[in-house]
């Protein structure tokens, strides 16, 4: 099917274009009280050739053009590991955002989706920003709060006309809420003071931290080996997250258990730095940088998120796999609240992912977030 439209597409070419690129959500999300601009810097560098992601992958990305005014924009993707892993000839689009009209999405999606065919792929997911280990997902409900650190935000147009494109939903991904003064039941009770007997729970160590980055990616890429699309963290790319990331917080906001001396569960809380650059406007030049720095040490942020988690996959049907998850969470509840975090979101989780799931809810998490994955074949 060919779109036919008052609009065009233009691929992004040159650093113009992708000023252009990265700079449209200004007006898609100029009128939404929830959207916090992100940093114009970060933006550029992670789609610069120095994303490690670019590695193992190849990409495009698009603007959708109304004369001179851009209206959409969107990427597409193919993951090398992903493509080792499954074989299934899926290929991924992502970032995208448009006016609310019809003949923009589907501009832009059927542009995306031939792509993917010239590359030999014979089905389309997404949104992934750019990878399922990073921003993922459409936000489908809870568009009336802003979003978390490295989450994502949506208008709540964009489902209606992905889904009339006949996307399908391929999986759904969850974010709670939980306060962080919550009271521990007696059965989490129960399971840390049982697990503690057999395993000991330290913060990160700073001064070796690139044998403690290796460590968690270890347990990271083990705990979440069997979860739906996974694809391993590499080395390169659990280093830049790692350090980037870690630069935010103090040592005791990483959690790390041990069983004689193995680490075996882990556990990452994050200030939400949203909260301190809602109102730079993306930019941290010339006094942006000031006001972060000063609001990250006066005045630190009231949430948090909890973006990394996981149990040795060993664990995961036993009654000590509960415990360990649960041990590192009453460890890290202690380090927010002394930083004076209110409330951390945890996310994000697969909407059929029954066992963790389970144990954020038995300490008092509720979903206020839904994100939905589509997918849809390639015609050939």
């Amino acid at each position: 099917m060919t779109v036919q439209s008052a609009y065009h597409i233009v691929p992004v070419e040159g650093k113009k274009a992708l000023e252009t690129f990265i700079r449209l959500p200004w007006s898609i999300y100029q009128e939404d009280p929830a959207w916090i601009p992100p940093l114009i810097l970060e933006r550029r560098q992670h789609l610069s050739e120095k994303n490690p992601f670019f590695e193992h992958a190849r990409w495009q990305a698009w603007l959708a053009m109304e004369g001179e005014r851009p209206v959409g924009r969107i990427t597409a993707q193919v993951d090398e590991l992903y493509q080792d892993r499954y074989d299934d000839k899926c290929g991924y689009f992502g970032m995208l955002e448009a006016i609310d009209d019809p003949g923009v999405f589907a501009l832009l999606l059927e542009t995306a989706g031939q792509w993917l065919r010239e590359q030999g792929m014979a089905l389309i997911r997404g949104p992934f920003n750019l990878s399922i280990n990073e921003e993922c997902g459409l936000l489908v409900e809870g568009f009336e709060t802003p979003p978390s650190l490295m989450m994502g935000h949506a208008r709540p147009y964009y489902a209606a006309h992905i889904e009339n494109l006949s996307f399908s939903l391929a999986k759904q991904l969850l974010a709670y809420r939980i306060s962080s003064d919550f009271e521990p039941p007696a059965l989490m009770r129960k399971l840390v003071h049982k697990a503690s007997r057999t395993a000991t729970v330290r913060p990160l160590r700073r001064k070796q931290i690139d044998e403690e980055l290796e460590i968690m990616q270890d347990i990271f890429n083990d705990a979440w080996s069997n979860n739906w699309g996974y694809v391993p963290f590499t080395a390169a790319e659990f280093k830049e997250i790692g350090r980037n990331l870690l630069m935010l917080v103090g040592d005791d906001f990483v959690q790390i258990a041990e069983i004689d001396g193995e680490p075996v569960a882990m556990i990452v809380a994050l200030p939400n730095v949203n909260e301190a650059i809602k109102d730079l406007n993306g930019r941290l030049f010339p006094l942006g940088w000031l006001k972060l720095l000063w609001r990250l040490k006066a005045k630190y942020p009231s949430s948090g998120r909890i973006p990394l988690m996981g149990v040795r996959k060993r664990y995961h049907h036993t009654t000590l796999g509960p415990g360990l998850a649960y041990l590192v969470i009453a460890a890290v509840q202690d380090a927010v609240r002394k930083r004076g975090i209110e409330e951390v979101e945890m996310s994000w989780i697969l909407e059929n992912n029954a066992g963790m799931r389970n144990i954020i809810e038995t300490t008092g998490g509720a979903v206020y977030k839904r994100y939905n994955i589509y997918q849809k074949p390639l015609r050939q």
